[in-house]
């Protein structure tokens, strides 16, 4: 293969950080969770993150990390689900590897996040927090505006109709012929 990285990418729950890393063991490479490799350099939770410096900071930490990781080889990395955004992180990414889109619906993306409470771009910091019919909304309109980022992968599956094992089989199927 001659890009060096593979990126997964998708909203948040459709299986990044959970495939990621059965599917580097499947194909004998590391992995990196974007947003774990930010709270190591920074000593702070994603959360605290936005809480204490906001979104922008975020952001540019995450490029300085993604910078970072493009520059290895036999890599998968599991970005955030907003990454893709930033223009610079998709020219990072489009030089530096091949990109996967894990797809997942709305319904299915708000039954895994419903009980959490750790995902700062989700979380009111009001009384709406558990409102379910806030919690829809959000994961909608969040998914209507990356959709597009999400749709330049070079490839993409579905993580609602298969199990796990399926996916990783089929992606490292497709890593080793590329």
């Amino acid at each position: 293969m001659n890009r060096k990285v593979v990126y997964l990418t998708g909203f948040m729950a459709s299986g990044k950080s959970t495939i990621g890393p059965i599917l580097a063991n499947t194909v004998g490479w590391n992995f990196f969770d974007l947003d774990k490799e930010i709270e190591k350099k920074e000593n702070k939770k994603i959360r605290t993150i936005f809480e204490e410096n906001g979104e922008k900071y975020f952001r540019k930490k995450e490029t300085d990390v993604l910078k970072d990781l493009s520059c290895n080889k036999n890599l998968i990395v599991a970005l955030g689900g907003g990454t893709l955004v930033s223009s610079e992180n998709r020219g990072i990414i489009k030089e530096s590897g091949l990109l996967i889109y894990l797809k997942c619906s709305p319904e299915t993306a708000y039954n895994r996040l419903k009980h959490k409470r750790d995902r700062p771009i989700l979380t009111p910091n009001d009384s709406e927090n558990g409102d379910e019919n806030n919690l829809r909304k959000k994961i909608n309109e969040l998914m209507q505006v990356r959709i597009q980022y999400y749709s330049l992968a070079d490839y993409s599956f579905d993580t609602e109709g298969s199990n796990i094992g399926q996916t990783v089989d089929l992606i490292a199927r497709l890593i080793q012929k590329i």
